[in-house]
């Protein structure tokens, strides 16, 4: 078996077909197919059904496509590892942030590495909750993840500073003249929360537990930019980390009390390279402290 192999795998279990795997992979369709055909003979097991929809990997083909996207990820680290010079990282960087954290940091991390390797490759997947990115890190599928919290060593885990919660609020909302809202006062109004399994919700549900044990749902979302929006638009309050609100709508933000903060930490993969160390250290020079939104 090859690593050729295993990426044509995976593009076609991506694409769901081999035409469009050959087409995402700029080959031959009959390379596709025979590459698939020689790891199935190879294995002794058949790797894809096929559906009127297209392929579909089968219950193996899921378990040894797991492994093998931690094979193909793992090369790609080695090669640009191998590659990268004293003055330049080239490669591919796959990095995973827990929705809503970081979202002014992190860019401004990734434009000074890119303006250092502008020949480094970086790919980010936002995920909704802490056992996800959990799962990507153990299996080594990122470089460098952003969560709230995690169960990894000291020496795999880099905390960044925090990340203050502040509550939304429609255009003419009475708390608009509090300089701080008291999350008491927020007793029985309607929220714009989150998927059920993102650590988002987790944490407006853990500031409410003593003032609003049963909050009302608007609505919810997956996006922490769309709960701001529709916030603003009077559907509902909602409550996210101050530096994923957009420009526009500071004036529409308050720090709730009592004060609701996460922790950032920055997890590693295991014998990380010095594309991921170089991350680090710039997503250390970024601002982590308080945002001040004036009213």
């Amino acid at each position: 078996m090859s690593l050729r192999q295993y990426e044509y795998a995976l593009a076609v279990a991506e694409e769901g077909s081999v035409t469009a795997a050959a087409e995402l992979l700029r080959v031959a369709q009959p390379s596709v197919s025979q590459q698939i055909r020689g790891l199935e003979r190879e294995l002794g097991v058949e790797l894809f059904a096929r559906t009127p929809t297209g392929l579909v990997p089968t219950v193996v083909g899921r378990a040894f496509l797991r492994e093998a996207e931690v094979a193909v990820s793992a090369s790609r680290r080695a090669r640009a590892t191998a590659r990268a010079g004293a003055d330049e990282l080239v490669g591919e960087l796959v990095v995973s942030v827990q929705m809503g954290f970081g979202t002014r940091q992190l860019p401004g991390a990734l434009g000074a590495l890119r303006r250092r390797s502008p020949r480094l490759e970086v790919t980010v997947f936002e995920e909704p909750s802490s056992a996800e990115l959990e799962r990507l890190c153990r299996r080594g599928a990122v470089n460098l993840a952003l969560m709230a919290a995690c169960e990894r060593s000291p020496a795999d885990a880099h905390h960044l500073g925090d990340e203050e919660f502040v509550v939304v609020l429609g255009e003419g909302h009475p708390q608009l003249a509090a300089e701080r809202v008291e999350l008491s006062a927020l007793a029985g109004e309607a929220w714009v929360r989150f998927d059920r399994d993102s650590a988002l919700d987790g944490v407006l549900l853990n500031a409410l537990r003593e003032d609003d044990p049963a909050p009302v749902t608007a609505a919810r979302v997956s996006q922490t930019a769309t709960a701001v929006r529709w916030a603003a638009q009077g559907l509902g309050v909602t409550l996210v980390p101050a530096s994923a609100v957009p420009d526009g709508y500071e004036h529409l933000v308050r720090p709730v009390s009592p004060a609701v903060s996460q922790p950032v930490i920055a997890v590693l993969r295991q014998g990380a390279g010095p594309a991921e160390a170089a991350l680090l250290e710039f997503l250390r020079q970024e601002n982590w402290s308080e945002f001040a939104f004036s009213p």
